[in-house]
């Protein structure tokens, strides 16, 4: 359990790396080489880190701390996944071993989206300040208070 723990912390610590990072570099510098690839080289880690780490230490943990195994039945609380087998109203017998692949297949799923969460807001991240810097002070009646080609 430690493992897998700690594998999410360092997965927290490179998210906050990540937007620290995204928040203080302004949109309108280019990237130089080297910037890039210490970013590629972050990327390429976080994305082994996420996909390959976190779920084989989840996957470590429960076949061998929590003991899921595939003859170990899932009766669930209250017995409300019973097989029909063991006196239950389920048609399917569950073992452990599905309840830990369908875990992990929710883990890889959230992992999948926070990655697309942080490329969008990676390319987004300029959109809010021109949004902001756009906007025009209108007058009671919603007419502009400025002129065309006027800086305020």
């Amino acid at each position: 359990m430690v493992a897998f723990v700690v594998s999410l912390l360092i997965t927290a610590v490179m998210v906050g790396m990540f937007y620290g990072y995204a928040a203080r570099r302004p949109v309108e510098l280019a990237t130089s080489w080297g910037e890039a690839m210490i970013w590629a080289a972050f990327m390429f880690t976080f994305i082994f880190w996420i996909y390959g780490v976190v779920p084989h230490q989840f996957l470590t943990w429960a076949d061998n701390e929590l003991n899921w195994r595939p003859d170990k039945l899932l009766f669930g609380p209250f017995d409300i996944v019973k097989p029909q087998a063991q006196g239950g109203w389920l048609p399917l017998t569950l073992t452990y071993l599905v309840l830990r692949d369908i875990l992990v297949v929710i883990l890889y799923n959230i992992l999948l989206g926070l990655n697309l969460k942080m490329f969008i807001d990676w390319q987004t991240r300029g959109d809010k300040k021109a949004k902001k810097d756009a906007v025009v002070p209108a007058s009671d009646y919603g007419r502009p208070l400025l002129k065309e080609g006027v800086k305020a």
